[in-house]
């Protein structure tokens, strides 16, 4: 068998493909910068003529945007830079090479099309239907405050989108039909940081209150979201976390360099200077009873995610050295919060943290998630890291059965793949391949695994008999996903399921089967993205609402008093 550092043919192949693509990810590509140029040294109150793809310089226009001016999305830091701090991908204002200025960010603006149906608002493109078209025009039209507006209308929280969200809205952009799609994400998370910097986002503390109180459990993204559509509504919100801080995934699951935590916090600070609070290291159904919550507030809504992972039951699995994903993201989170608050590294106990300094590393599963622990890894300066997928490598143009306005299932590098490929020289990545056995050392520590190739076909994955492998590694991350919440809030409430496990409440409805307990979010709908669970929390605070009012109608209605009925 071959040890992990003899190239597979596997590996070879993945990264020769990579490096051949001729035609990249329309969502990754990325032109340069478009040529300013400007008449005369007193004219700097002017627009700077553009150079358009035909190569002529004129004054910038929108009309015929989309046809003169290439897709340029503002480009992450350089991956051999980045991997040495745990800053955010995204480029600051000192890195003037990189970030975007006004103009390049009005030419991005500009080539949004006057479309008939803007597929990149609907259910295809973006689950809270931002009225991209809308701040798109804004923005060239240097009306930011109006812009930011616009977005808060249907995204309370446009910071964490547009750094987190994978962008469905550019797979599902028009002009992405005949040419590269609008750098929707890029204007978006551009549009909040100005409204930040600028003062446009100020505490909103609503003028009246119902008396009505929600109690939510959660504070990741939909619970966050619901707790700030509840509170804008007038009633009292409390929100419940059981980590030390709130945010939920924001906090702990996503790592610094795709959302830094002073970002989550800042939009925490603000939410509670408009009325919400937040009580942390609560617990409920350990160390708070959940009947205690019903009994004090006049609704409750579960925001509590999906946090029991996708194991993965194999010979060798009590090794030591196999971890989850997000004990391995939300451990190393913790230190790096405490470290930054003045705590020295050499206080936190080692039998809490889980290092990849000096490892060779196998991440096991794709998607985001596997991604930030490659991040991760290469953060800590492992000797190595690898990536196991189970599914074949994906086209590099659009299937038959993946038509656009869907979300474009092709070949791309994120953020993670680009890192390993610059320190070692190769993509991480090796496909069709399942791991069928942890091997480990005489004293119980993970040493190797053995992999087998499989093959796809209608009854799912079918391993290759001889295809087995040998791969050294003394840290294995197992990123496969999520199948439900954790079960022990709903059976204290009694509380339906479906056939997965997650809490039974219809979409757009959201009770539960106990009155008075509403669910949203990755608990109701499984594991899904940031901006779904923005929309279920946005929906189950509507829900929510509804109930509150028929409950306060119908206690005014039963009051003893000449005055029953009157507001």
């Amino acid at each position: 068998m071959l040890s992990l550092r003899s190239v597979s043919r596997f590996r070879a192949t993945n990264f020769a493909r990579m490096m051949s693509i001729k035609t990249p990810n329309p969502i990754d590509v990325d032109t340069g910068k478009h040529e300013l140029w400007r008449e005369g040294i007193n004219d700097h109150d002017n627009e700077p003529m553009v150079r358009r793809r035909d190569g002529t310089l004129q004054p910038l226009e929108k009309l015929r945007g989309f046809i003169n001016y290439q897709r340029n999305p503002e480009p992450y830091r350089d991956p051999l830079e980045r991997v040495t701090d745990w800053g955010e991908l995204n480029p600051t204002s000192e890195d003037i090479d990189l970030k975007h200025n006004e103009t390049e960010r009005k030419v991005q603006a500009a080539r949004c099309m006057d479309c008939g149906t803007p597929f990149c608002s609907t259910h295809s493109g973006c689950p809270v239907n931002n009225k991209i078209p809308e701040w798109n025009t804004l923005v060239y039209e240097d009306q930011m405050q109006s812009a930011i507006d616009r977005l808060h209308s249907t995204n309370n929280f446009p910071e964490f989108t547009g750094r987190v969200c994978p962008a469905p809205c550019e797979g599902a952009c028009v002009a992405g039909l005949v040419d590269n799609p609008v750098t929707i994400k890029n204007i978006e998370y551009a549009i909040v940081d100005k409204a930040w910097e600028d003062g446009y986002i100020v505490p909103r503390v609503p003028k009246t209150r119902t008396g009505m109180s929600v109690a939510i459990v959660g504070s990741g993204p939909s619970g966050l979201a619901a707790a700030d559509q509840l509170n804008q509504m007038g009633h009292n919100v409390t929100v419940f976390e059981r980590e030390d801080r709130i945010g939920g995934l924001l906090m702990y699951g996503i790592p610094n360099m795709k959302l830094s935590k002073d970002t989550v916090d800042r939009r925490v600070d603000l939410l509670r200077q408009e009325g919400i609070e937040f009580v942390t290291n609560a617990n409920i159904g350990e160390n708070i009873d959940i009947n205690e919550l019903r009994s004090n507030f006049d609704a409750l809504t579960l925001c509590i995610g999906a946090t029991m992972p996708r194991d993965l039951p194999i010979p060798g699995r009590d090794l030591k050295g196999i971890h989850f994903a997000m004990e391995f993201l939300t451990k190393n989170q913790k230190r790096l919060l405490m470290t930054s608050e003045g705590a020295l590294e050499s206080t936190w106990s080692k039998d809490d943290f889980i290092t990849a300094a000096g490892k060779d590393v196998i991440v096991i599963g794709g998607g985001d998630t596997g991604t930030d622990c490659i991040g991760t890894s290469m953060r800590h300066r492992c000797r190595s890291v690898t990536n196991f997928e189970l599914m074949p490598v994906p086209p590099n143009e659009r299937a038959e059965d993946n038509p656009w306005p869907q979300w474009p299932r092709v070949y791309g590098v994120d953020y993670g793949h680009a890192e390993v490929a610059a320190v070692f020289g190769e993509d991480p990545r090796v496909y069709s391949v399942m791991t069928k056995e942890f091997l480990g050392d005489e004293d119980g520590n993970l040493r190797a695994l053995v992999t087998q190739e499989v093959e796809i076909t209608d009854k799912g994955p079918v391993p290759i008999d001889g295809t087995e492998k040998e791969w050294e590694t003394d840290l294995a991350i197992l990123s496969m996903g999520f199948i439900a919440p954790e079960s022990y809030v709903s059976d204290e409430l009694g509380l339906e399921v479906d056939q997965r496990n997650n809490i039974h409440a219809i979409y757009g409805d959201y009770r539960t089967s106990t009155e008075g307990v509403f669910a949203a979010g990755d608990c109701r709908r499984g594991q899904s993205l940031v901006v779904w669970a923005i929309n279920e929390g946005r929906g189950v605070a509507d829900a929510c609402n509804a109930f509150l009012e028929k409950k306060k109608e119908a206690e005014m209605g039963s009051a003893d008093s000449k005055f029953a009925g009157l507001v």
